[in-house]
């Protein structure tokens, strides 16, 4: 018996009442399968469409998105939250073919906004939204840093901190991070984490655990130190009495291939450029971003080796310089 022809599936599908469907089929699905599901025909598309399912997916990935200023953006996107979804569960395509006709608009957003939820093992920790103002002097030439908690401010959980390898290894792959970066007035928004962490550090002294999640962008021109950077977005941790996790810090800074923390001016161009840029498919995104970070050091390595072998040729040169002009000066006199 032959298979059943695509008009046949369709029929099928518009058989079902748009009710039924809209109630008991879409509001089942998560973000990916409903855009696919919207591809399937212009009914399914039509329904898909509804600004209500694209609400509840953003508000049920994102529990951060449930407050009413960042309700009020996302309803400001060009399609709403479908567009916000789109925009947000993707990854920025930072590659140089990708970035290297491309240029930030001249408008710079007077505030960014962040998003961002935690994880463990697929269990809310916390969520936080912060603003922060783009405008000042103060912005523009201090190092680039937006801290989720302030400092006598921490959250409590039942996460175990980690003591050994081991669990540093649990911690790692059970421990997942979301940060949006929203620009209100171009209305836009991008995910700036590697969603699962890139590292799990413990500090020798003071026990203190430091995870870091990570995206890497295209910068500036080929060969600077800007060429690559990285958002690196650190957790930092000590242990409670009980033995868990007490969660001191979470921040997010702009770092170049020599290390050095970016200014807000300087950082701002990178992120704008990637709110502008084109997106990625999400396909083994952890994976990808340990690769991306990898690379990133590798990198960083390179250049910094680089680095020295000429810094050594240049005082050879100089201490060449030095011993001929001696000897030169010394013959001089010897001949006079």
């Amino acid at each position: 018996m032959a298979p059943p022809s695509f008009d046949q599936n369709t029929a099928r599908i518009s058989a079902v009442h748009p009710d039924i469907i809209e109630t008991h089929i879409l509001t089942r699905l998560d973000g990916p399968t409903l855009a696919s599901a919207s591809c399937v025909s212009s009914q399914l598309h039509s329904l898909a469409s509804d600004e209500s399912l694209w609400t509840n997916i953003c508000h049920s990935t994102w529990p951060s998105t449930n407050t009413p200023r960042l309700r009020h953006v996302i309803s400001s996107f060009p399609y709403g939250p479908r567009s916000f979804f789109s925009d947000s569960f993707t990854n920025p395509d930072q590659t140089p073919a990708a970035t290297s006709s491309s240029s930030p608009s001249l408008n710079r957003p007077s505030e960014i906004i962040s998003a961002v939820d935690v994880y463990y093992k697929n269990k809310l920790i916390f969520s936080r939204v912060v603003e922060t103002e783009t405008a000042s002097g103060w912005f523009n030439c201090s190092p680039f840093r937006v801290d989720l908690l302030d400092p006598k401010d921490s959250v409590q959980t039942r996460i175990p901190h980690p003591d050994n390898e081991d669990t540093c290894h649990e911690l790692a792959e059970d421990l997942t991070l979301s940060w949006i970066l929203i620009d209100p007035i171009g209305q836009r928004a991008m995910n700036l984490s590697s969603y699962k962490p890139v590292t799990v550090q413990r500090h020798w002294l003071s026990g203190e655990a430091h995870v870091r999640f990570s995206s890497v962008l295209s910068g500036g021109d080929k060969g600077s130190s800007s060429e690559f950077v990285q958002c690196g977005i650190v957790v930092t941790s000590g242990g409670s009495q009980g033995g868990e996790m007490h969660v001191r810090e979470v921040n997010l800074q702009v770092e170049d291939m020599d290390g050095t923390h970016l200014n807000g001016k300087d950082s701002l161009v990178i992120l704008q450029r990637g709110l502008e840029g084109k997106r990625r498919n999400v396909k083994g995104r952890e994976d990808e971003g340990k690769r991306k970070y990898e690379d990133y050091v590798e990198k960083k390595r390179e250049r910094k080796e680089k680095k020295l072998r000429t810094e050594g040729a240049l005082d050879m040169l100089c201490v060449a310089f030095g011993v001929f002009t001696f000897f030169s000066s010394g013959l001089y006199l010897l001949w006079r």
